[in-house]
């Protein structure tokens, strides 16, 4: 062989073994992605798992506030199935939120009625509702961190050159919602 031909192959297996090592290194990252993704969809499917025992307990003593009662189980059947894209992240987030939000009402409705703060049931659920929440928002910011690490090998050079022929594409992030930006009113 000459000289010229085994520099051409000596350079074609370089290229293959670094297009074959940067891919496997995006798949790992994604498959990173998805694995956080699935801890925030697992934290989720906990909370929308203890809302109707929650409900179930707060309809037992007030029965009259079924409206906020029905908010939060209507809340809690929108579930999702999207995937964590830039441009869905935030939808994903506007439905939590809902929840969020629904459940907030829902407690305050609990304030109004001493007998169901005294309720161990109602503790309970309570206790673990809070827990749930602790969890999602550590999903929420292990997922952002993955994101992050995922979107920046994506970026880099020279691994975005594969990421574009591979058909890999950034990941969305958790942001805080608008309301977060000014602090809650507590009045007595």
């Amino acid at each position: 062989m000459k000289k010229t031909t085994i520099i051409i192959l000596a350079i074609v297996a370089v290229a293959a073994i670094w297009v074959i090592s940067s891919y496997n290194k995006l798949v790992t990252g994604e498959e990173t992605v998805n694995n956080a993704w699935a801890q925030v969809e697992t934290a989720y499917q906990r909370r929308a798992d203890l809302i109707p025992n929650l409900v179930a307990t707060v309809k037992g003593y007030a029965a009259h506030e079924s409206s906020t009662l029905e908010e939060v189980v209507r809340a809690r059947g929108y579930g999702n199935n999207l995937q964590p894209t830039e441009d869905n992240v935030a939808a994903i987030q506007q439905q939590e939120s809902a929840i969020s939000s629904a459940l907030s009402r829902l407690l305050v409705v609990v304030e109004a009625y001493p007998e169901l703060k005294a309720n161990e049931n109602f503790k309970d659920l309570q206790a673990q509702l809070e827990g749930t929440e602790n969890r999602i928002s550590v999903a929420r910011n292990y997922y952002n961190d993955a994101a992050k690490t995922w979107n920046t090998q994506v970026r880099r050079f020279p691994s975005n050159i594969i990421a574009g022929i591979f058909g890999f594409e950034k990941k969305g992030y958790f942001k805080a919602d608008e309301a977060a930006s000014s602090a809650p009113v507590v009045a007595f």
